[in-house]
């Protein structure tokens, strides 16, 4: 007998093309099939096109007249993607920085004024915190963007992320050689990341086509931001869009890691 219907989850188009395959090593016609699952021709070349998902009965019927025995499940065990395991440390990384950024930006403004209500430790390591996580954030959506493909969203973060490490290395320059104060240069560090965020943001709204409404959001919100971070006037109030826009990606990553073994597959039409 046949597997039964809890199996068949194989989706199209690569149920239709096993199909496809497997008549045709029977030396079958697609007439011959119809004949046999009491289906009309229409339907067997829609179904084998990968036009329309048919029903589990419908599979069934067509399993049984091609006397196939196999687990169609374990077939598509085989196809389907393992979600990469340091795609949950990124997302981990994401929610440590979104926390640790917090007390980052109050201890960094603080220290650029003198006025530091703790000690110079603490900053390190909200700050080391901060940027590990951002780092781990973005490799993960590096990752990301090879399976839902954009490009230009892949290259700021790898622009991001350089410039990142390269200002947290500047940074701890500043604090351990007395001659070099942050304050010498913290506009144009802030400057730049603005300018940053703006690649960011062009990126994700790029996603358009893909999650509509959910890049377009996000990106706007990341866009927002960096226009007014870059801006230096309007830096703090800048704080707030790009707030709401590390949420959205942080909630985008965790849909796309619950999406990634799954198949990408057309929108089918029902089955008539």
């Amino acid at each position: 007998m046949v597997k039964s219907k809890s199996q068949f989850t194989m989706k199209q188009p690569e149920l239709g093309k096993k199909i496809s395959e497997w008549r045709k090593a029977k030396g079958m016609t697609q007439e011959e099939l119809v004949e046999k699952c009491n289906l009309n021709v229409r339907t067997i070349q829609r179904i084998e096109a990968g036009e329309v998902m048919p029903r589990s009965y419908t599979i069934k019927a067509l399993m049984e007249a091609l006397e196939i025995r196999e687990s169609i499940q374990e077939e598509q065990t085989n196809l389907l993607e393992r979600t990469p395991n340091f795609l949950y440390a990124a997302l981990a990384g994401g929610i440590i920085y979104f926390f640790a950024s917090i007390f980052e930006i109050g201890l960094e403004g603080e220290y650029v004024s003198g006025n530091y209500s703790i000690k110079m430790l603490g900053y390190l390591f909200a700050k080391s915190l901060s940027v590990l996580g951002y780092v781990l954030f973005g490799l993960g959506w590096i990752i990301l963007t090879k399976k839902y493909l954009n490009q230009f969203l892949k290259i700021s973060w790898c622009v991001i992320i350089s410039a990142t490490i390269i200002w947290f290395l500047v940074d701890l320059a500043a604090i351990t050689i007395s001659e070099f104060e942050m304050v010498d240069y913290y506009l144009v560090k802030v400057s730049s990341f603005g300018f940053f965020y703006v690649l960011l943001g062009m990126g994700f709204i790029s996603y358009k086509k893909q999650f509509s409404m959910m890049g377009m959001v996000i990106g706007g919100l990341t866009l927002v931001s960096g226009v007014l971070i870059f801006s230096g006037v309007g830096a703090f109030l800048g704080l707030i869009p790009l707030t709401l826009a590390e949420l959205g990606q942080i909630g985008l990553m965790i849909y796309l890691i619950q999406q990634y073994g799954r198949r990408n597959s057309p929108i089918l039409q029902p089955e008539f």
